[in-house]
């Protein structure tokens, strides 16, 4: 059974982490503030470059770049590198929200403005705060935990809807089958969560759908697009 001096410790503990967690994110809002209009691209820390995939999602952040979105990822290689990339092309913010992990993540040397967070949960709510749109390039379980925690901040009203994009219909068609063959069947979601998914083959698709979203918005009127 812990003794006083064990609880005084464990609670003075806790207290640091809150004032650790309330610093990261008095750190993001700081440095974060102003990116906006920006879009988030997730996607796997495995992709090599020299795969195809590669070469489109730097399309992808370049033509989005171009149009005056900022471009925001987790800062790490594979898809969040070739992001990076094309935003930096397109000379637009190039936003690399890092995370220490047991094996240290470095962030990508295309990043422009780069973050490093000790907490998941912190770097997560950057992630989202910011963007008025999310590609969703194919990735595994961490990309699946963002697409999905993305939809059910929507689902649930925490964020307004913005466009969810799938890029690659052949890699998501199994996963949204499984959607409605399982979890819409069951009726554990509505069609409206599907509704809120789009899937784009071609990295112009991608720009288009984020843009005429944004034009039909209300953000036109508060941060003009580049032209």
């Amino acid at each position: 059974m812990p003794n006083g001096y064990e609880i005084n410790d464990l609670a003075k503990e806790e207290s640091w982490r809150m004032f650790r967690i309330i610093g990261e994110l008095v750190e993001g809002f700081d440095n974060l503030s102003g990116i906006e209009p920006a879009v988030t691209i997730y996607g796997s820390a495995r992709l090599r470059a020299d795969d195809e995939l590669y070469a489109q999602t730097e399309e992808i952040a370049c033509r989005l770049g171009q149009m005056g979105f900022s471009i925001v990822t987790g800062g790490g290689p594979g898809v969040m590198e070739a992001a990076n990339k094309g935003a930096l092309r397109a000379g637009v913010a190039s936003v690399g929200l890092n995370i220490e992990l047991p094996e240290e993540q470095v962030c990508n040397s295309y990043a422009t403005k780069s973050i490093t967070f000790h907490h998941f949960f912190v770097r997560k709510v950057m992630l989202v705060k910011y963007a008025i749109a999310f590609v969703i390039i194919p990735g595994g379980l961490g990309t699946l935990d963002e697409l999905t925690e993305v939809l059910t901040l929507m689902q649930t009203r925490k964020i307004r809807p913005f466009p969810v994009i799938l890029f690659n219909s052949e890699y998501w068609n199994g996963f949204l089958d499984w959607l409605r063959n399982s979890s819409l069947a069951k009726g554990f979601i509505s069609e409206d969560d599907l509704d809120l998914l789009m899937v784009c083959d071609r990295p112009a698709e991608v720009a288009d759908a984020v843009q005429g979203w944004y034009v039909k918005h209300e953000f036109v009127g508060r941060k003009a697009l580049r032209k």
